[in-house]
């Protein structure tokens, strides 16, 4: 049988999204096990919700990442809204949103965001982005910029965002700091000795700063990061990366399967059977992570309201040291 790239329905061929991989040798994509497969979405509230974002114009990391768990997030209204446009100006070996040069910031973004989160009553919102390191900021004032209409339109939304990493662009994290978002989330992705296959554009330490800054600076802010599991690294590399995030004082780490968007992108080296999530959850726990969320199609963004509270509920409960 003929290996077969996937086709967005919305915005072309994978070497359309992806020109940077277009000389790639394919790397065949694997049959899903049992444990990972969905059933395509078919709930009315899924298709509102689309129509939704739609209307008023607005990305979502859902249908850019080509997210598994798509149908059921919004058949419950839970949208994770990816601003700054759909373009990122990286080329991860392991992500499926567009690269190449983004268009300008569109000044009432903002307010569009927010209105979309009102309407849709959440309690929680998850606002994320692509990288732009073509801006001077790499964003970080566009992401104030969006909790700032989020506080005025829908105060009683709680707002968690998953930034880039603000790589040579000095301030990124005061910023996000003084606009006091409830959670603020940025990814590691991967073990240190996969970056310069799996996410060149950026680097482990600078992450991690990132992180440990914002703390420091607002040590209130909830912090968390998320490791893909099945690009080839290691239980040993898996407990290292947990201990640098304690250290940074991280409160919450979310772990899922790579799933390879199409036969460019990097391959699975394997998929990790729920008992070693399971095992995996129970390990960063004793490491002293306020909350951990780990399985197969666990994402940064999935079931966040409900973790959010939970997260505020261990803090609220926690003995000080």
């Amino acid at each position: 049988m003929p290996t077969r790239i996937l086709i967005d329905h919305r915005t072309g061929t994978a070497a359309e999204r992806h020109p940077e991989k277009a000389n790639r040798p394919d790397n065949p994509i694997q049959r899903k096990p049992g444990w990972i497969r969905v059933k395509a979405p078919n709930h009315p509230v899924y298709f509102e919700t689309r129509d939704l974002m739609r209307g008023n114009r607005l990305t979502t990391v859902c249908e850019e990442a080509a997210c598994p768990n798509i149908g059921e997030c919004w058949s419950q209204r839970h949208a994770t809204m990816m601003i700054m446009g759909e373009t990122c100006t990286r080329a991860c070996a392991f992500c499926n949103v567009r690269t190449g040069q983004p268009a300008p910031l569109e000044a009432d973004e903002p307010a569009r965001v927010a209105d979309a989160v009102a309407r849709l009553g959440l309690r929680h919102v998850v606002i994320t982005s692509v990288d732009r390191d073509d801006l001077p900021d790499g964003g970080a004032a566009h992401f104030a910029a969006v909790i700032a209409a989020l506080r005025a339109a829908a105060p009683a939304t709680t707002v968690e965002v998953l930034t880039p990493d603000f790589l040579r662009k000095p301030g990124g994290a005061e910023t996000l700091a003084q606009a006091r978002p409830d959670v603020f989330n940025h990814n590691l992705e991967t073990v240190p000795r996969l970056y310069p296959s799996i996410r060149p554009g950026a680097r482990y330490y600078q992450s991690l700063r990132l992180l440990d800054r914002v703390k420091a600076l607002e040590p209130r802010i909830f912090t968390k990061s998320g490791l893909m599991v099945g690009l080839g690294e290691t239980r040993p590399e898996i407990l290292q990366v947990m201990d640098d995030l304690r250290v940074a004082d991280v409160d919450f780490l979310t772990i899922g399967q790579y799933l390879q968007p199409t036969v460019k992108h990097a391959a699975v080296d394997r998929f990790v059977p729920p008992e070693e999530f399971a095992e995996l959850a129970a390990l960063a726990r004793a490491r002293g992570f306020a909350m951990v969320a780990a399985s197969p199609l666990t994402r940064s963004s999935y079931h966040a309201d409900a973790d959010f509270a939970a997260l505020r509920a261990a803090r609220a409960t926690a003995v000080p040291a």
